[in-house]
């Protein structure tokens, strides 16, 4: 591995299920900066079944834009010289399907949400959830686990010197399965077990001989203590060995690369972790793609990521409609349409799931139906970020009557710093101002929150790098990765319809603007500056993240779309019918 401080030319590759994405990161007047991108389709199915030469195609398309030449044949030269070839390159790949994995804990709300919390960190897709209480019959266990033929199992249960009967149970259901892994057929299916440390040895003696079994600590060592990370690193590590290697090409593509290929999401975790620890901010990002949602979190320096399996923009639009409901899809759809021909369109991009909007009013149902998506996902996600379920509280005296369980949410909206939205419906709006109000709508954001979206969908890239040279990833995300969309400011308060909320003063250096907003309201200022300083002066029983009727003076970024006022309650009051075109209007949403 090249020292940190030689690293001045960076060349990396994100293999997605169709298309394989090459970046170029330079050094250049003192600063990291992405100069290039590249892209091809994925070969890994036939006719080529070679990832590799999706890699190449995709560098030969750098090397044309760049004039930097970087292969000699088919091989990368690294490190550079005189002018030719790059200092490391790294790769990330969701290729084949990307990660799937099988959890076993003991208890599903406990020992089975830790396990599945270090999956799903590790960037896999967490297939079912086997637990002793889950009601299922033995032999619907064992069925099960044959049926969905995992890349990978994860058993968990029990903390350290506890009870061991119920963790051998679940290791003596998969041991009846006999598992086989979903791709190759001459190795064994990769089990980790991450269990009570004392029931190591009965664990060993029914799984080792039909698995590749490995031990690591445990995931819940007492009921007051999460310990994930064993687990994850793990996880990546057998994700290397034997799911990448099993897949047409990979062994090569792994031999060229300085560090080793992550799972997709895996990585843009890496890299929303690096910007929370390296800013000290709490951060949500999300991902909508054509079949999946994926939304991460960190609050108070913990992580959190769900992957949302039946909520995308394109092969499970019909399953948005479905769980979101007509009603709720069509209060966002600023013009006149039957429930008939809404579920009509959307049956019709069903049938073709990679059509783009043809037309306005064809974007506008489209976006509509990425609110819903993006809200459902994200109650789906608070539901899973929470405190150690099992745990009691400490109490005071006033709580003796009143002791409740933990289990409650880390999602604090009103701590939240950045808001990043990523995916072709968010990242590729025709106009911004659109993406603003999609990432407002959707998750709500309460006091003070800078909204951004990723330009081209680099995060995965940059989240192997920061494992590497994190200075490089956060400056090539903040300043070529990074759309900064500007700021939404929203009181929280007891909603009375036309009640004033705040007043503000807004300093550009140039101007100072002034003015207020009352309830149902949600008002744009747009301006010509990255930044500017304000004022806010909630009304009493406001809070924008001070405390009620306190005052806030800071620095906020304008950015490209401004500073969004919203008055509209959380949850938001749809107290009229025209209010959705008014609020169009307002933030000059389809101007």
């Amino acid at each position: 591995m090249n020292n940190k401080d030689n690293i001045k030319v960076i060349l990396a590759t994100d293999c997605g299920s169709t298309t394989t994405k090459a970046i170029l990161i330079e050094y250049i007047d003192n600063e990291y900066r992405l100069t290039y991108r590249g892209e091809s389709p994925t070969t890994v199915e036939a006719p080529f079944e070679d990832v590799t030469r999706g890699v190449l195609n995709a560098i030969v398309e750098l090397e044309e834009l760049s004039g930097r030449t970087i292969l000699d044949g088919e091989t990368i030269i690294s490190p550079v010289k005189d002018g030719k070839g790059v200092d490391i390159y790294i790769s990330t790949s969701s290729a084949g399907g990307g990660l799937q994995l099988m959890v076993a804990g003991v208890v599903k709300n406990m020992t089975g949400e830790s396990a599945e919390r270090a999956a799903l960190g590790a960037g896999a897709i967490v297939m079912d959830i086997l637990a002793s209480n889950d009601r299922r019959q033995y032999h619907e266990k064992v069925k099960r686990i044959r049926e969905l033929r995992p890349d990978m199992l994860l058993l968990s249960g029990g903390v350290d010197g506890g009870t061991k009967s119920h963790v051998v149970e679940l290791a003596e259901v998969i041991q009846s399965a006999k598992p086989k892994p979903r791709l190759g057929i001459n190795y064994k299916l990769p089990i980790i077990y991450a269990g009570n440390k004392d029931a190591r040895d009965a664990i060993e003696d029914r799984l080792s001989e039909i698995s590749d079994l490995s031990i690591v600590d445990n995931i819940r060592p007492t009921l007051d203590e999460e310990n994930l990370q064993p687990s994850r690193d793990k996880i990546h590590d057998l994700f290397m060995e034997h799911v990448m290697a099993q897949a047409p090409g990979y062994k090569k593509l792994m031999s060229w690369t300085h560090s080793p290929i992550m799972p997709t999401p895996g990585a843009v975790g890496e890299i929303i972790k690096k910007i929370a620890e390296l800013e000290d901010i709490s951060v949500i990002g999300v991902d909508i793609g054509g079949a999946t949602t994926d939304v991460f979190s960190v609050f108070d320096g913990q992580f959190n990521r769900t992957v949302s399996a039946n909520l995308g923009m394109s092969y499970s639009i019909c399953n948005v409609l479905a769980e979101a409901g007509v009603g709720n899809v069509l209060r966002w759809v600023p013009f006149d349409i039957s429930s008939e021909d809404l579920t009509n369109r959307i049956a019709n991009k069903m049938i073709r799931p990679t059509t783009i909007p043809q037309t306005l009013d064809d974007l506008k149902i489209e976006q509509a139906l990425a609110r819903e998506a993006l809200n459902l996902s994200f109650i789906q996600h608070k539901e899973f970020a929470v405190s150690l379920k099992g745990v009691q509280k400490t109490r005071t005296i006033s709580d003796t009557f009143d002791q409740s369980m933990s289990g409650e949410t880390l999602v604090d909206m009103m701590k939240l710093d950045l808001l990043v939205g990523s995916g072709g419906v968010l990242s590729h709006a025709p106009i911004r101002n659109q993406a603003a109000r999609m990432l407002v709508d959707s998750f709500l954001p309460e006091g003070i929150t800078e909204l951004a979206v990723d330009s081209i969908f680099m995060m995965p890239q940059l989240g192997v790098l920061s494992s590497i040279h994190p200075e490089a990833a956060v400056e090539v995300f903040n300043k070529d990765c990074l759309i900064r969309l500007g700021t939404c400011i929203a009181p929280v308060g007891k909603y009375i319809e036309n009640n004033l909320m705040l007043k503000y003063k807004i300093d550009t250096k140039d101007e100072i603007l002034e003015g207020d907003l009352k309830t149902g309201e949600i008002k744009l200022i747009n301006l010509d500056i990255l930044e500017c300083s304000i004022k806010l002066n909630p009304e009493k029983g406001y809070d924008i993240g001070a405390g009620k009727g306190v005052s806030i003076d800071k620095k906020i970024q304008v950015g490209e779309v401004g500073i969004i006022l919203d008055g509209r309650g959380r949850p938001i009051h749809f107290n009229k019918n025209e209010a959705i075109v008014e609020w169009s209007i307002s933030t000059k949403e389809f101007n």
